[in-house]
């Protein structure tokens, strides 16, 4: 008891040390404990209120050092200046909100506003509206992630929704970007993914022709690949008509190049055409006075291009060694 009443300190690496060397696990307290079942029954009792009286003492005592130790400055505090100091990791933004927020900072350039919509959309918003007729197999069960009937409503297969909306309830001109998340049952390879992000545009206003279609996507490649040199070809989309399919010359510079090419150079990145007249009848828009055109492309493809990324699944895994790679923006 002595030898405790007499210990002082006030420095918290003693008085913690102190602690431990009484009611620590292994402490002189859960020893004394232990070696009282080898005493007679006679001496138990007493010796027990000692051992818990030293315990209760201890344990006072070690409150008592810790509080004045907290308000006691006696001792002066220097810091080794000399330590190295503890690296603090930032965070990075993701590549598909780089490639995103690159992509809304060029159209933006060049009068495009942000326009966004829900994901859980009905039929008519996501089929009907745009032109799609109703034997079309992106219609069916493999391709639409449909919820529990009979609420006939399906997680969104693009963004040409958010379109569709703007124009019902916007008069033209009209001109914005809808970027976001679409949902797709695709298992067609080890690389598929049900959910992937566009990015698409849309231009309403009067005399607007495919050539201002041309132009704007010549300058958004230019912006963001820093090529000029691309061309169109003709395709389909029940939305747009005329449509085409937009490639730039990438180049076969690597073995990469000759693979993601296919030897040719050229590089799909984006589908577009002018607005299908049934397209702009169907969100209340008068097709004999107004023309417009869209365009659409996917978030993923162009930042696995631009970052040179071999496959998709990447994005998702969430391994802090692959997007901490990322730390500076396009």
């Amino acid at each position: 008891m002595e030898i405790v009443e007499s210990f002082e300190s006030t420095n918290p690496r003693e008085i913690e040390d102190f602690r431990l060397k009484y009611l620590g696990k292994k402490g002189l307290v859960a020893g004394f404990f232990k070696s009282i079942s080898q005493i007679s029954p006679q001496a138990r009792k007493p010796i027990g209120q000692l051992i818990n009286k030293l315990k209760k003492e201890v344990f006072q005592k070690v409150k008592r050092l810790e509080t004045q130790s907290k308000f006691d400055s006696s001792e002066p505090k220097v810091d080794d200046v000399s330590r190295p100091g503890f690296p603090i990791s930032s965070g990075n933004r993701h590549p598909i909100a780089i490639v995103k927020n690159r992509m809304i900072e060029i159209f933006s350039t060049i009068g495009f506003g942000l326009s966004e919509g829900p994901e859980i959309e009905d039929d008519w918003h996501n089929f009907s509206a745009l032109n799609f007729p109703k034997h079309h197999p992106a219609r069916d069960m493999q391709d639409t992630f449909y919820l529990q009937q009979p609420c006939g409503h399906l997680l969104r297969t693009h963004t040409s929704t958010v379109q569709v909306r703007h124009m019902e309830t916007h008069k033209p001109p009209i001109r914005i970007i809808s970027p976001g998340r679409v949902f797709r049952s695709e298992t067609i390879t080890a690389r598929s993914h049900c959910l992937f992000h566009q990015i698409e545009g849309l231009y309403i206003d009067k005399k607007v022709s495919f050539a201002d279609l041309k132009q704007t996507i010549h300058y958004f490649c230019e912006a963001l690949f820093k090529n000029s040199k691309m061309r169109l070809r003709p395709s389909y989309f029940p939305f747009t008509e005329p449509s085409a399919e937009v490639d730039i010359y990438w180049g076969l510079e690597t073995q990469a190049d000759y693979r993601i090419t296919k030897g040719t150079g050229w590089l799909e990145i984006m589908g577009c055409g002018m607005v299908d007249p049934n397209v702009l009848e169907n969100c209340g828009i008068d097709s004999n006075e107004y023309s417009g055109y869209a365009f659409g492309l996917g978030i993923e493809r162009i930042a696995m291009l631009l970052f040179q990324i071999e496959d998709i699944r990447l994005f998702y895994e969430n391994d802090i060694r692959f997007l901490s790679q990322f730390k500076a923006t396009l």
